[in-house]
């Protein structure tokens, strides 16, 4: 899902980023009230469980990649905003000391993988946690699924608006009729299981220490 420089149109770029920094300053600051001695040993352990998931690219047919992200584990754990800035954090520590991504496309990556997946895992899981004990299971099938819809349709209006004047794409050359089959059936076939299940074991397993801990 990381997608890497040259794929957008500058216009794309500088729109993406006078999106997220706002949204980055806002995070930071619901950030800094989360932290303390507690919540910073088990943030930076998800925070880096998720870097590990994501250095596993596959690639998908269309141009890009697919993975599962740990975005929704954070997000149930620590809330939306905090999950967002902690991905964003691993996306850019990708892009810079591994090219994984880019980083004229990281607030692109950022939108999808980090603010889109942590929100949509957010509310699905708020949504169903009284319900069904397979609520981080959904989440995070939901929620990935919903970031790779996001990312697809980015990158497939790409040759839509930005092309010469025979036609040719300037910068990534599959329309939505390929980006978003591409993307989407490996992220509802494959992907979002991936996720759904990290995030239901992980979730499970940290539960469960914390009952015992009480004991």
């Amino acid at each position: 899902m990381h997608i890497p420089d040259g794929y957008l149109s500058p216009a794309t770029v500088a729109v993406s980023y006078a999106v997220m920094v706002p949204l980055w300053a806002y995070g930071f600051k619901k950030l800094k009230e989360k932290l303390d001695e507690k919540t910073l040993p088990l943030l930076g352990t998800l925070s880096a469980l998720s870097f590990l998931i994501m250095m596993f690219n596959v690639p998908v047919p269309g141009g890009t990649s697919g993975h599962a992200i740990g975005t929704s584990l954070l997000s149930i754990m620590f809330g939306p905003w905090v999950a967002f800035i902690s991905v964003s954090f691993v996306l850019l520590i990708q892009a810079v000391v591994f090219g994984d991504g880019g980083i004229s496309t990281w607030a692109v990556n950022s939108f999808d993988m980090a603010f889109v997946a942590a929100f949509v895992a957010y509310y699905v899981f708020k949504s169903l946690k009284d319900k069904t004990r397979f609520a981080p299971f959904i989440a995070g099938y939901i929620s990935i699924n919903i970031a790779a819809l996001s990312d697809s349709l980015i990158l497939g209006i790409q040759p839509l608006f930005w092309h010469t004047a025979d036609g040719h794409p300037l910068y990534f050359p599959f329309g939505l009729s390929v980006a978003i089959p591409a993307m989407m059936a490996a992220h509802l076939g494959v992907f979002g299981v991936i996720e759904g299940v990290f995030t239901q074991i992980v979730y499970s397993f940290l539960k469960k220490r914390a009952k015992e801990a009480k004991i």
